[in-house]
């Protein structure tokens, strides 16, 4: 209290000290007075009110306490009043007992007046019950069950309130009622039958289904209501719950399934197409049948049936079940790609389950995929097995048929533009085609899968076609006469390389997204430019073969003399290639160069085989000339046969070398041997050797001086495009005879 009042004291100074800072504030002193007083005045008014109001709140409480512990003692009393009173009345309440049981009795006997009439006529209604139901008058078959079973049950409740543990009595009922059950029975038959026959029965007859789900509905409330009573009392009536509803979605959901099931018609046996016409079937009768369900079957059903999202599910699900089963069977390649195009496309497209009449009922997103994704992938797998096998043994079929007519004795055809070929690439291709049609059906990766493996095949196909070739060649050259055929149908290999190229690229363009190329691109590409390599040298060997003769003639005595063999090459040449113009190009480009290039070769290597050695300056000068002639006959030749391209600088070389010959002064041999080298830089050292012992008037001295300095300053021939002198050798004979020729003049010189 003490440091209260020194804080009140501390508070008033400060107050005051506040107030009195100025000296002009001391003439308010007084104002400051009053004012304090009033606020001191005011403030103990309050606390005054607010002590009066606790101490009212205080002296009422306490009067409440007073009068709840008089409302407390009363309450006793009255307690004590109570027990007294119950204590005396036990026994009273054990006398009425006979008044309890007559109560019972009385309800009892209450019931049974009350189902009087239907416990006489029990026979007679059961009797009219069974004719409605025969006659399909549901509704009032199941009224008139419905009265039967009332009073049955009521019956039997009554006795089970009464002694629940008197068995006679309930079976007697339950007897008396027996036939009940059966009613019951024979209408849920009539009632599934309708429901088996749902799809029919709502387009002829709709009030019926009405019916049908109206009598369900009806038992649904009752064995709800039963269910509550066991639940109080603990008495069910005999047969109750029926679940009728339950039962109905079960039938409902078997009809779906047996019709699904029921849509083959035909087996494998019968119908190779059968997996589609079964698959057909199943669209058109799912489809129709959820359109019936959404503009008629709907109306017959309380909508919280959700009846459209029902039969949706149910007949995806059969449908589910039913691809199932067929994905188990052991289904051929053509079958497995019709079912997966059916399952991953048709299904869900505007021809089926995506019909503009169902997506507004119905999102399809949310339907689980018919056929689990490594069920697919294990058809996808078995097909690409089955289709491996299957294009192995077309692709070696289609090639056995095409070797057999390059025996035949007629030409091959020729294309629109005149070039032979055979059907093999059409065949080919055509097979490709079909079946990469059939895997885009299913889908873009599919498709891709199926290509890649095409081209595998296609590679391992040409590999077995070249070796195809080479055998063909090989059999020729037992008997050039066999077969007649053989340059033409040769020719037509040729260009069936070309249109290889083409389909395969088409193929790609058409079927495969990626520009990147595959794995197989490299070893086709090359295989098919083996096979044509192969067959234009095949066709060369085949000229040459016929040119034999003719180049055994050049550079001998009898040539110098004077023979027609290059007039007799020309013409081989030319016919020849009169045929190999239907070869396609590039090949006939290529084949043309390398012809002319071989000619020049061989030529030149008529020249280093050194079957004749001039004996004087005419000679040379007579081989020369003609020498010069010739070329210029080669280049007649092939530029004809090249259409004016280029073609002098291989013809070039043989005028080049009969300048070596043509040479009249010796000393100015090195000159014309190094403007050879300079042109051709392949030449070698046996060439030069050769030539100089064949224009026969070199000395020793001059040949080494010559080849001496061609070795010092020997020229490089890397970048040459058509080297002449490289595949050109020398014979060893050649050399030997040159090196004993040599030998033979040092003696004479030593001597």
């Amino acid at each position: 209290m003490e440091e209260t009042n020194r804080e009140a004291v501390a508070t008033a100074v400060q107050r005051v000290a506040g107030m009195l800072q100025r000296s002009d504030q001391l003439d308010k002193v007084e104002q400051y007075r009053r004012r304090e007083a009033r606020k001191k005045a005011s403030v103990e008014a309050r606390l005054k009110a607010a002590i009066q109001s606790q101490l009212d709140g205080v002296r009422t409480g306490l009067s409440q306490l007073h009068n709840a512990l008089g409302d407390v003692k009363d309450i006793q009393n009255s307690l004590a009043d109570v027990s007294k009173d119950w204590r005396q009345s036990i026994n009273t309440i054990e006398n009425l007992k006979d008044v309890k049981d007559a109560v019972v009795q009385h309800s009892q006997l209450a019931s049974a007046v009350e189902n009087l009439k239907n416990i006489f006529s029990v026979p007679e209604i059961v009797a009219d019950t069974q004719v409605l139901i025969e006659q399909a008058e549901l509704l009032e078959a199941h009224r008139k069950l419905m009265d039967l079973e009332c009073s049955r049950d009521d019956l039997m409740y009554e006795q089970y309130r009464m002694d629940s543990k008197n068995t006679h009595d309930m079976n007697l009922i339950r007897n008396y009622f027996g036939a009940v059950q059966g009613l019951s029975d024979d209408l849920a038959k009539q009632l599934w039958m309708v429901l088996q026959r749902a799809m029919g029965t709502v387009r002829r007859d709709p009030t019926m289904l009405v019916s049908v789900v109206r009598i369900i509905e009806r038992e649904e409330k009752i064995d709800r209501r039963m269910l509550d009573r066991k639940k109080q009392t603990g008495f069910i009536p005999p047969g109750r719950p029926k679940s009728w509803k339950e039962k109905m979605f079960e039938v409902l959901e078997g009809t779906v399934t047996t019709r699904i099931e029921g849509s083959q018609s035909v087996t494998r046996e019968a119908d190779k197409m059968w997996m589609v016409r079964l698959l057909e079937i199943t669209r058109k009768y799912v489809l129709d049948d959820l359109i019936v369900v959404k503009n008629l079957m709907v109306q017959c059903f309380p909508p919280h049936y959700n009846t459209f999202d029902r039969f949706f599910k149910l007949y995806h699900n059969a449908v589910s079940m039913r691809v199932q089963e067929l994905a188990a069977e052991d289904l051929e390649a053509n079958e497995i790609v019709s079912l997966l195009t059916w399952v991953l496309n048709t299904y869900k497209s505007e021809e089926m389950m995506g019909h503009p009449e169902l997506l507004t009922e119905y999102d399809i997103n949310l339907m689980d995929p018919l056929l689990p994704q490594e069920v697919v992938d294990e058809l996808l797998s078995k097909y690409l097995q089955t289709f491996t096998s299957n294009i192995t043994g077309w692709l070696r079929k289609a090639l056995e048929t095409d070797k057999k007519d390059w025996f035949k004795e007629t030409e091959p055809e020729a294309d629109q533009d005149g070039y032979y070929q055979t059907t093999l690439p059409a065949i080919v291709f055509q097979m490709f085609e079909q079946n990469l049609q059939v895997a885009a059906q299913i889908n873009e990766t599919f498709k891709e899968q199926v290509l890649k493996l095409c081209l595998k095949q296609m590679n391992s196909f040409l590999v077995r076609y070249r070796e195809e070739a080479i055998a063909y060649k090989e059999d020729h050259l037992r008997d050039r006469l066999l077969p007649q055929c053989y340059v033409q149908y040769m020719i037509a290999i040729i260009n069936n390389c070309h249109t290889f190229k083409e389909s395969i690229n088409s193929l790609k363009k058409k079927y495969f997204k990626s520009t990147e190329p595959t794995q197989n691109d490299a070893a086709i590409e090359k295989t098919l430019n083996d096979v044509a390599k192969d067959g234009c040298q095949f066709l060369l060997d085949e000229v040459f073969l016929d040119l034999e003769h003719h180049l055994n003639e050049l550079l001998t005595r009898k040539w110098l003399t004077g023979t027609h063999a290059v007039d007799t090459i020309c013409v081989t040449v030319e016919d020849y290639f009169n045929d190999f113009a239907k070869i396609k190009k590039p090949f006939n480009t290529e084949m043309t160069s390398e012809a002319h290039r071989r000619v020049v070769v061989e030529y030149i290597k008529a020249v280093m085989q050194k079957r004749i050695t001039f004996k004087n300056a005419d000679e040379r000068r007579e081989g020369a000339d003609r020498m010069i002639k010739e070329a210029e006959q080669f280049k007649f030749l092939f530029r004809k046969l090249t259409a004016g391209e280029e073609t002098d600088r291989l013809c070039d070389a043989i005028a080049a070398i009969a300048e070596v010959f043509k040479l009249t002064d010796p000393t100015l041999l090195y000159l014309e041997v190094s403007t050879l080298v300079s042109k051709y830089p392949d030449i070698r050292e046996e060439h030069i050797v050769a030539l100089l012992a064949m224009r026969g008037d070199a000395s020793r001295d001059m040949k080494q001086m010559i080849m001496e300095t061609l070795n010092q300053n020997k020229p490089t021939y890397a970048g040459i495009t058509q080297p002449i002198f490289k595949d050109i050798t020398v014979p060893t004979v050649t050399m030997t005879s040159m090196s004993s020729s040599m030998a033979a003049t040092a003696n004479k010189l030593l001597k």
